[in-house]
């Protein structure tokens, strides 16, 4: 069994508001759910309007595929224009 973890570090520039962080972030959240079946959660700078931290884990049973689900995931954030993705690492357990 191998597991994935991607953290990316966001940056919303239109985040005037916790709330209107939490709308984008909420959408972003159920795009991936829904696209890759992955588990992903706001791990870091919940305080903070224009920054978020999001932990995206992924489990299966072959490293490449886990590897490939996370690239596409980080590339469908890269795709989000109201979202400036500034860095993420994706490490295999």
């Amino acid at each position: 069994m191998i597991v994935g973890l991607c953290t990316v570090e966001l940056f919303i520039p239109d985040g005037h508001s916790l709330k209107a962080k939490r709308q984008v972030l909420l959408s972003l959240k159920d795009r991936l759910r829904d696209k890759f079946n992955v588990s992903v959660a706001e791990v870091g700078d919940q305080d903070l309007w224009q920054k978020a931290v999001l932990g995206i884990a992924c489990v299966a049973n072959e490293g490449a595929y886990v590897n490939q689900v996370l690239d596409q995931a980080v590339n469908l954030i890269r795709s989000v224009p109201s979202i400036e993705l500034v860095q993420s690492r994706i490490e295999l357990l």
